[in-house]
């Protein structure tokens, strides 16, 4: 089962990585899995991020750096999402999505009470973006 980040773990990984998510997830844990500048696109990054829900859980709803083009590929279980304001969908593992630049992340979470889930979401990205994501305030 997955607890929020103590403090200390936060400070860490704010320190080491971009930001990558809500300071309060719910059963959740982000992991930057990989970063790397695009040699042959100037300016431009590719960020891994996995995305882990333990039962029942969620990330509240979020946008992403402007700059971000987002696939998302759910890895384990079964992920909730929703953005913009299209419908809420079920991905199932093997199953993806794509947020385009200025996307709202309105739903994203485990779609199982009983199960977990994880998703790798690649980010094409500008480099100098720190801030992966925003929760909505």
């Amino acid at each position: 089962m997955f607890r929020p980040i103590a403090a200390a773990v936060s400070v860490a990984l704010i320190a080491a990585a971009p930001t990558l998510a809500a300071d309060k997830p719910y059963n959740a844990k982000v992991t930057t899995v990989f970063d790397h500048e695009i040699p042959n696109v100037p300016g431009k990054s590719m960020r891994g991020v996995l995305v882990e829900y333990g039962p029942g859980g969620s990330n509240p709803s979020h946008t992403h750096a402007k700059s971000a083009f987002i696939s998302a590929t759910v890895i384990q279980g079964r992920i909730k999402s929703q953005v913009n304001d299209g419908d809420v969908k079920i991905y199932n593992t093997g199953e993806d999505w794509v947020e385009l630049p200025g996307a709202h992340h309105r739903v994203s979470a485990n779609a199982s009470e009983t199960e977990d889930a994880k998703i790798l979401a690649v980010f094409i990205v500008d480099t100098e973006e720190t801030v992966l994501t925003i929760p909505d305030e």
